[in-house]
């Protein structure tokens, strides 16, 4: 054995044998009395390990009660005769040594002949018992082994034990067959390790996939193109994507030179790998590559830059692939019509998807149940309900077959409507047909039935749930909270959150900030308030929501040294602010006059990469115009144009309240010209604040223009509009 191939060994035994205990061995030696006459097996002694603490059965076990059954099998290699033997029951009748070796000869004999299949099937019965025994299998080596003469003789039932531990996830033990193997000088055949390290890599255990790759380049058995495959795959889904992916490459280009030829699953692994880590159109460039030169393509190749395409939502991008694969004379299979008609469906353009579906069925590709429920959830999306309908009913007269998924989407469309009455008439059918419900269905009914305001239909479905043992979600939660704080129900909710909590609920700070909100709404920030150490002692960590909405309570109450208190301490915990958080300080600053801190906090917000938004840039210009700094107010109202900040008729009211103020009616009128030229329609406020003007300077008939105006442009005046032209009574008496 090579020097890399003994340090790695060493290496591993140090790594799976540090903490195991050595095991007595016993010798059983075979009597001349034990042998048959056509036995070719070495009957020397043999150091088998105490697998299990048996005691002794009552009348020792003879050649006559074991070895006819063995006979028999050895000449004839019967596998009827063969499968009726269990181990588990040998041992319990004759003892876990005499067992063990009449095993051991007819496992032999059966690999002796090729009969691969029979003996890891007689393998896996034993490794079974001594697992369930909870009995070391390290030791099954030197049990199994024919004769340290004979090795070569061994090599089969080496390679199929290494499957039958890699099978049942005792990957150690697989590993320590492969190094005891090459240890005696058996060459483990590449497709039993093959099958080894697709299963170290499905089971992500990371440094042994790397370990055994490297015994395999540099001891042997050489690797082939599929272990090649293998460990691409391992590296295309590894975590650090990017990183993978280069590795992957490296792999794919050794493939050559070791004589082997990749197949259309290895350029399909190195394809999905790509599309994975976001290099779409490396992928597509590769793809027409190998078409290029003639080399293996599938539809799984196309279909994972399909789903790169839809996945960045370049859905056209998509529809071209589709085109070029069925150009390249490779037949689209019904997951590529799935991707695409999902992505349309998403998009919201079902004339594309009926398209799509009629296409899958001209070429003679049935659609799944997966297409339709596609379609259903776009008709849903665009409340086409009926439609939606129509197509669940025709999954019918199809061959498919309802699923649960079909049946929730649709359920949720109604819900998302209103129309719950529609969707419990459609949970009952669903549990008519023994299609069990999910979190999801009942998160839908309950979602609908808070939309109409309707709490207590609500948590009758969310006390269902709990009694048929379906565990709710977070979102489910939440509704459920928000619903009882909307009722006005707060005790009741604060009830329901610690209930939650007891009972393990993941709860999340949207779940706190429903009854927070509330609070705040009812004029209760200082309630509120309290829910913070209540959320800390849950270890639930308050987010920017749950702060901004406690700013915001406390801003209604005027209670500006709350505020910046809740400001600072945000600061102090290095929380990352949104616009809002901004915005609602900028309005509590400006309402008490302190617009240098107003403005201030405006800059930090720009300072910090956060684009002002309308509401923004309409708080901070309402500040100035209040304070009647109209210069400041104007350069505000060109920088939001600038930026492609669009006024709204808050914004413009504003200024032109300010204006007036100013009596600057020039600019006030010319900012009401400029509403109308831009489409924004004055409101009620904005003719409210000129006639106020016009009549107090004596423009008594230009007042009464502009509240002729408003009635033809379907502006109701209000109280206010009528006081301020003296038509307070004849309003009343109109009305």
């Amino acid at each position: 054995m090579s020097l890399i191939c003994f340090y790695g060994y060493c290496l591993f035994r140090r790594q799976v044998h540090s903490q195991r205990q050595c095991f007595s061995r016993f010798y059983y030696s075979v009597s001349s009395a034990l042998t048959l006459e056509d036995h070719v097996f070495d009957e020397s002694p043999k150091p088998y390990a105490n697998f299990v603490n048996m005691p002794a059965p009552p009348v020792p076990a003879t050649r006559r009660e074991l070895f006819p059954v063995v006979a028999r099998v050895f000449k004839s290699l019967s596998w009827s005769v063969a499968r009726e033997i269990r181990f588990g029951s040998w041992v319990e009748s004759h003892g876990f040594s005499h067992s063990v070796y009449c095993f051991r000869i007819i496992i032999h004999a059966f690999a002796l002949a090729g009969m691969r299949l029979e003996v890891f099937a007689l393998l896996r019965d034993v490794v079974g018992f001594c697992d369930e025994a909870k009995c070391e299998t390290f030791e099954l080596f030197s049990v199994l082994l024919d004769s340290p003469h004979h090795v070569e003789r061994s090599s089969v039932v080496f390679d199929e034990l290494i499957k039958v531990f890699a099978s049942n996830c005792m990957l150690e033990n697989a590993l320590e067959v492969f190094v005891n193997a090459k240890h005696v000088g058996l060459e483990p055949d590449i497709n039993s390790c093959n099958f080894l390290l697709k299963c170290l890599v499905e089971a992500k255990r990371v440094e042994f996939v790397r370990w055994f790759f490297v015994q395999l380049k540099y001891c042997g058995p050489s690797p082939n193109v599929y272990t090649y495959t293998i460990m691409m795959n391992f590296y295309s889904n590894d975590v650090g994507c990017d990183a993978g992916m280069r590795r992957a490459a490296v792999i794919l280009g050794k493939i050559f030179p070791s004589g082997e030829k990749p197949t259309v699953v290895t350029y399909g692994t190195y394809i999905h790998g790509l599309c994975k880590v976001g290099c779409v159109e490396a992928a597509l460039m590769l793809i027409r590559n190998l078409h290029y030169k003639n080399q293996p393509l599938n539809s799984h190749s196309f279909n994972s830059v399909i789903y790169g395409y839809c996945k960045r939502g370049e859905v056209c991008e998509a529809l071209q692939v589709l085109d070029e694969m069925k150009s390249s004379g490779i037949l689209p299979d019904i997951y590529s019509y799935s991707i695409i008609i999902h992505a349309f469906c998403t998009k919201g353009d079902i004339m594309k998807c009926i398209d799509l579906m009629e296409e899958m069925e001209l070429s003679q590709i049935k659609p799944s149940i997966v297409s339709y429920t596609s379609l259903i959830h776009g008709l849903c999306k665009k409340n086409l309900m009926q439609n939606a309908v129509d197509i669940f009913r025709s999954i019918g007269a199809s061959s498919c077959k309802y699923d649960q998924t079909a049946y929730e989407t649709l359920i949720n469309g109604f819900c998302m409507q209103g129309d719950v009455d529609s969707a419990i008439k459609l949970f009952e059918e669903m549990i008519r047909n023994n299609l069990v419900p999910t979190t999801f269905s009942c998160r839908s009914l309950i979602r609908g039935f808070c939309k109409l305001g309707l709490f207590h239909p609500a948590l009758e479905v969310f006390n269902t749930m709990l009694q048929n043992g379906i565990w709710p979600d977070t979102i489910t939660c939440n509704y459920i909270l928000d619903g009882c704080c909307r009722e006005g129900h707060f005790k009741e909710a604060l009830t329901l959150l610690e209930d939650f909590q007891e009972h393990g609920f993941n709860l999340n700070p949207h779940s706190y900030n429903a009854i927070i909100y509330k609070l705040c709404k009812k004029s209760y920030p200082e309630r509120a308030f309290e829910l913070l150490p209540r959320m800390l002692k849950r270890n639930v960590i308050p987010t920017v929501v749950n702060y901004s909405t406690l700013i915001s309570g406390f801003a209604k109450q005027s209670n500006l040294k709350m505020a910046v208190k809740l400001f600072t301490r945000m600061v102090k915990d290095g929380m990352t602010f949104n616009i809002a958080t901004y915005t609602i300080l900028i309005s509590i600053f400006s309402r008490n006059h302190r617009m240098h801190e107003a403005y201030g906090l405006f800059k930090e917000m720009r300072e910090r990469g956060l684009r002002p938004d309308q509401i923004s840039y309409t708080t901070i210009i309402a500040g100035f115009c209040n304070n009647e700094e109209m210069k400041k107010a104007w350069a505000l109202f060109e920088e939001m144009s600038r930026e492609g900040c669009l006024p709204n008729v808050i914004t413009y009211t504003c200024l032109i309240d300010g204006f007036c103020k100013s009596n600057r009616i020039d600019l006030a009128t010319w900012l009401f010209d400029k509403m109308n030229r831009d489409s924004i329609i004055p409101d009620v406020v904005t003719y409210t604040v000129l006639i106020a003007w016009y009549h107090k300077h004596g423009y008594i008939d230009q007042a009464h223009k502009l509240y002729g105006e408003m009635k033809v442009k379907c502006v109701l005046p209000d109280d206010i509009t009528h006081i301020v032209l003296g038509l307070k009574a004849r309003a009343v008496q109109e009305g």
